[in-house]
């Protein structure tokens, strides 16, 4: 059965592991992530925050996915002054389609919810398109598209 829970820090190690799968697995998305061990999130961090909630999924005892949910400050320009971004939304291969991500984001997005906000954030490499098929069918909309050139790849 699968349980939906707060992450603590006895999560740690599993959350790094994650980490580094996630961060794999984007570099065959782009070829602008920097070689060799490097780290996206402070996990133990936002662990430890008010402002933010890491959220695990775990089976029979086994963590297989994480997500986390951070209140971020909107830019000066755009309302509400506050949203939470979601980000780290992480599920182990073997696990992947069976509504996993979606049970974390649902969780995620009630913490949003229940500490006052109604909008939402992510970030998504727009060559992944499961990934952007999964936050379209949980919501998601593109608002922004960020651009790149390279002028090396010409």
């Amino acid at each position: 059965m699968l349980k939906i829970r707060q992450a603590t820090l006895n999560d740690l190690e599993i959350l790094l592991e994650f980490e580094q799968l996630l961060i794999d697995y984007e570099r065959n998305i782009t070829s602008h992530i920097k070689d060799g061990h490097i780290n996206y999130y402070d996990i133990e961090s936002f662990i430890k925050k008010s402002d933010a909630v890491v959220i695990v999924a775990e089976t029979n005892g086994e963590i297989i996915g994480s997500g986390y949910a951070l209140i971020r400050t909107n830019k000066t320009y755009k309302t509400p002054d506050k949203y939470v971004y979601l980000g780290f939304m992480y599920v182990k291969e073997e696990h992947r389609g069976k509504g996993v991500n979606k049970r974390i984001m649902n969780e995620l997005i009630e913490w949003g919810k229940k500490n006052g906000h109604n909008i939402f954030k992510l970030d998504v490499y727009s060559n992944n398109s499961s990934a952007i098929n999964a936050y379209q069918k949980a919501g998601f909309k593109g608002e922004e598209l960020n651009m790149i050139l390279n002028l090396k790849e010409k």
